[in-house]
């Protein structure tokens, strides 16, 4: 017979729990090789701002010319934009093939269309507003909310996933002139190397915002079972989750 819990001096023992599935192999390493590529991304890509914090539109601008606006950051010509450049184009690769990999996989699964799609309904002004009003309260999400995505998580990956990162790359590939002199098309679409490197900036700087909110709704929804998750692939149920 199974042991009672209400025998004298006996510790109350509860039925373990089993452990959910949460992340896929191929989802926990894209996401971890897209963590270390993005902060390598931003430390290089501050470098590389320092060294001419000036951004103009068209073709061409330089020193000496009218800009379209100026950072209020020390100017380092020469400085370390060259460590930087060298680690920006490396840390940019492994981002597009991991980020390619993941979204192959997600195409494949249906992942973006069963998880990430809005469903019925969550679209209106109403939910729309609850989920507003819920965010800024920055309440702890429910057991149940934390197995699935709200109407913003939903909306904000696929903008993150197919707008803002697809930008990035393309507006990258402008940059580079090993890449326009094959294919042209990347920065005569955008208007010149200097429209790509300004839309390049204000596309990371939503990407950091990004990165910036995911962390903080990281900690509020529990820092340690949803890192350990995206570690081991599975949620133990035993414990608090989220």
């Amino acid at each position: 017979m199974a042991e009672t819990a209400y025998l004298p001096g006996a510790a109350i023992r509860e039925a373990p729990r089993p452990d959910l599935a949460r992340h896929s192999l191929l989802v926990r390493v894209t996401h971890w090789l897209n963590t270390i590529s993005f902060l390598a991304l931003t430390v290089s890509g501050f470098a590389i701002i320092l060294a001419h914090p000036r951004f103009y539109w068209g073709e061409t601008g330089a020193v000496g010319t009218p800009s379209l606006f100026d950072l209020p950051l020390p100017f380092m010509l020469g400085g370390p934009s060259g460590w930087g450049r060298y680690m920006h184009f490396q840390a940019a690769w492994l981002c597009v093939l991991t980020g390619l990999l993941y979204v192959i996989r997600g195409l494949v699964s249906e992942h973006f269309r069963k998880n990430l799609w809005p469903v019925k309904g969550q679209l209106s002004r109403h939910s729309l507003a609850r989920e507003i009003r819920s965010h800024l309260r920055f309440t702890k999400p429910s057991q149940a909310e934390a197995h699935s995505y709200n109407v913003l998580q939903r909306l904000s990956y696929l903008g993150v996933i197919f707008l803002l990162f697809p930008l990035m790359i393309w507006t990258g590939m402008a940059m580079s002139p090993a890449v326009t002199s094959v294919f042209p098309f990347f920065v005569t679409w955008l208007g010149g190397q200097e429209t790509a490197r300004t839309i390049h900036f204000f596309t990371a700087i939503l990407l950091v915002l990004f990165f910036l909110v995911h962390l903080g709704m990281l900690f509020l929804a529990g820092f340690v079972q949803r890192t350990r998750a995206m570690i081991t692939g599975r949620v133990n149920l035993g414990k608090e989750w989220p």
